[in-house]
């Protein structure tokens, strides 16, 4: 298993404290989601729903999920037995590798990945088919090569991770991309899992394509999403899967010995939120692209090339116009010498040179927070100038 990743996350987060630096490695809002949610969370704990839901999740929730994901994709999913409750989208990735990958199965994940799925495909006794997004000369954009992508395929693969909007690049698939995707899941016989935690962030009129709504595709995938993102409460752990019925029975067969079930009385103020806090989230949108512009505005002018972002909380930041070569040793660095903490993208890369001269910066912090560490960044580019 890959426990690389999760050792510099830690060590990067040791760092930020040590130094007292700006943390802009960890993927989480400093501020709060809709009051209304908070309030009708609390109010459901003091009212007593603190024992176990079903299973499945709340009723309320399931078919919240449902009206959602028919309002915004077409999609009707039956909230009896083809939406599922999970412990956050993690939780929900994890179910369904699990559930779905046999000892020796091929999984095609692109890279840089979130660093679960690897975590998750090697518990399974599963194999990595890495295919690498690679920056665009023209447009700045992470996108794949489909040949590349065609030639990952083998006998023995059997399902096709896809993250979009994708941490860590803000890369938003396009339908055509998709479709190359999709039309090799339907050649081949393969399951798509999606990671859509960040279906409501993106920017600059970019529109979320779902996966399942490709034809020939909703019998096959499975859509993972949650609440943390949605409503920036990443704390609460509250995700769901939906697909088609087979699919996400096999994920419940094995998510009932792992976690069983998530927080009701969050469940029930979730499902609220999701009929009736569409404003709130459109908002929490705009005020995102706004940090995105502002961080990228800022690392540019302390000298790195940032690249393009067109969704989620990251920025990804090529640290080569500063004469730095390898992430790591400069994500090392910027703690004790700015005062500044990111990610290293290689840890995010099965093969590591793919990524070894690109940073991921969050920019999901309140503005003060942001300029403080452009400040020092910028303060530290011209000493080292």
């Amino acid at each position: 298993m890959r426990a690389y990743g999760e050792t510099i996350f830690a060590e990067m987060t040791r760092l930020a404290v040590e130094t007292d630096s700006v943390n802009l490695g960890q993927g989480f809002p400093d501020t709060d989601g809709p009051r209304a949610l908070l309030e009708n969370a609390s109010r459901n704990i003091l009212e007593g729903v603190n024992q176990y839901p079903p299973g499945p999740g709340r009723l309320e929730l399931r078919r919240a999920v449902s009206r959602y994901r028919s309002r915004h994709y077409g999609l009707d999913f039956d909230p009896e037995s083809e939406v599922y409750v999970t412990v956050g989208a993690t939780g929900g990735i994890a179910a369904s590798l699990s559930a779905l990958v046999e000892p020796g199965d091929e999984v095609i994940v692109f890279e840089p990945m979130y660093d679960s799925y690897a975590a998750m495909i090697s518990l399974a006794g599963g194999v990595r088919r890495p295919v690498a997004l690679r920056h665009e000369a023209e447009g700045g954009r992470f996108t794949f090569d489909p040949a590349e992508l065609r030639a990952a395929i083998t006998p023995r693969t059997r399902l096709i991770m896809i993250n979009t909007p994708h941490n860590p690049t803000g890369a938003v698939f396009t339908y055509a991309e998709l479709e190359e995707i999709a039309k090799l899941c339907r050649e081949h016989d393969l399951i798509a899992i999606t990671d859509e935690v960040y279906e409501f962030l993106t920017f600059d009129d970019r529109e979320h394509v779902s996966p399942a709504t490709l034809p020939g595709m909703r019998e096959r995938t499975l859509s993972i999403s949650s609440v943390g993102k949605m409503f920036a409460v990443t704390g609460w752990k509250i995700g769901w899967v939906t697909g088609p019925e087979p699919l996400v029975r096999a994920v419940r067969t094995v998510n009932q010995f792992l976690t069983f079930s998530a927080n009701g009385a969050l469940q029930l103020a979730i499902a609220d939120a999701i009929d009736n806090e569409g404003v709130w989230v459109q908002r929490q949108r705009l005020e995102l692209q706004g940090k995105r512009d502002r961080l990228a505005e800022g690392l540019r002018g302390a000298g790195f090339d940032v690249n393009v972002c067109e969704g989620t909380y990251f920025l990804m930041a090529d640290i080569r116009p500063l004469g730095y070569v390898d992430g790591e040793d400069l994500a090392r660095a910027l703690p004790r010498e700015a005062g500044v903490a990111a990610v290293p993208a290689k840890v995010f890369y099965d093969h590591r040179e793919e990524g070894r001269h690109l940073m991921r910066f969050a920019f999901c912090k309140k503005d003060d927070v942001l300029d403080e560490a452009v400040g020092r960044l910028k303060r530290w580019g011209t000493a080292e100038g």
